[in-house]
C-alpha cells in the first residue's frame, strides 16, 4: 500500500461497515474512501475496492460498544461532509481500541470532528420539522419538497410518522432524488425517476389552501417589527424556495 490508497464502496452504509472493518483488520490506513458513484479518478491513485457482502455483523459490534456510537457513525456517513467515510474509519479505529470513553477524548481528531458532524445533521433535522411544508396532490396525498444539506430524511420521516401517523404523505428530497412514502403508519425511501417526478400533480384546492395560510401569514405580521436579519437566523434562506409564506408573491408584498 501507498499514500495514495483509494478504497470505493458502493454507497450502502453497511458495505461502508465492511470495508471498514476489512482495512482495520489487514491494518491498512487508506488516503481516502469513496462511494464509487461520485469517485473522480486521477493519475496519482490507486484505486482498489474490497470484495464484501451486504452485511450487518460488523454493525452489531459497534452497537456493543455503545448505541450513541453506533449513532453518531451513522450520522457521519449522513452527512455532506467532505472525507466523512475517512472520518468514520478512524473514529471506528479507536472506538475499538479505547471502547465507550471514545465520547469523551474530544483531543482526538477523528472524535472531535466525528461530534460536531453529528450535532450539525440533528440540527438540520430539527430546523426542518419547522420549515417543512406539505402540499395536497390529486391522489390525496400530501407532498412536501426538501433539498437539504445533509441526508436527513429519515430523521424527518420518523419524526412526521408520530406526528402525521394517520395521513399519506411524502417527503421528495430534491437534491439527492430521494422519496419517502407514508402510508398504514408506516414509510418506505426509494430512489426516484424522472418519469415518476412527472406523476406528482397537486389537486385544485391547493391553490385556495396556499392563500389562507398566505392571508394568515401576512395578517399577524407586524410591519414596524420587520427585522430580515434575524428572520434569516431562524430561518436559513436556503429553505425559503419550499416554504408557501416565503414564496416570490409573500416576500413582494411585505
Amino acid at each position: 500500500m501507498n499514500n495514495f490508497d483509494v478504497y470505493l464502496y458502493d454507497g450502502n452504509f453497511y458495505n461502508l461497515l465492511n470495508t471498514i472493518e476489512i482495512l482495520i483488520k489487514e491494518k491498512i490506513k487508506p488516503s481516502k474512501i469513496v462511494n464509487e458513484s461520485i469517485f473522480v479518478n486521477d493519475l496519482f491513485s490507486n484505486v482498489r475496492k474490497k470484495s464484501l457482502s451486504n452485511s450487518d455483523v460488523f454493525a452489531k459490534k459497534l452497537k456493543k460498544i455503545s448505541l450513541r456510537f453506533y449513532n453518531i457513525i451513522y450520522d457521519v456517513y449522513l452527512s455532506d461532509s467532505q472525507n466523512k467515510e475517512l472520518i468514520i474509519y478512524y473514529f471506528i479505529l479507536n472506538g475499538l481500541k479505547y471502547g465507550e470513553k471514545i465520547l469523551y477524548l474530544r483531543k482526538l481528531k477523528c472524535v472531535n470532528e466525528a461530534l460536531n458532524i453529528s450535532n450539525y445533521v440533528h440540527r438540520e433535522a430539527h430546523k426542518l420539522k419547522g420549515f417543512v411544508r406539505f402540499k395536497k396532490l390529486e391522489t390525496n396525498f400530501y407532498l412536501a419538497y426538501i433539498s437539504p444539506t445533509n441526508n436527513v430524511i429519515e430523521y424527518l420521516s420518523n419524526h412526521f410518522k408520530k406526528r402525521l401517523s394517520n395521513e399519506s404523505w411524502m417527503i421528495y428530497d430534491l437534491k439527492r432524488d430521494l422519496l419517502s412514502i407514508h402510508t398504514k403508519k408506516k414509510y418506505m425511501i426509494i430512489k426516484v425517476s424522472d418519469l415518476e417526478k412527472n406523476k406528482l400533480k397537486f389537486s385544485s384546492d391547493e391553490k385556495d389552501f396556499e392563500n389562507l395560510w398566505l392571508t394568515f401569514y401576512q395578517t399577524i405580521a407586524i410591519k414596524e417589527r420587520e427585522n430580515k436579519r434575524c428572520q434569516m437566523n431562524f430561518m436559513p434562506k436556503k429553505y425559503w424556495p419550499y416554504m408557501i409564506e416565503m414564496s416570490d408573491e409573500c416576500v413582494k408584498s411585505n
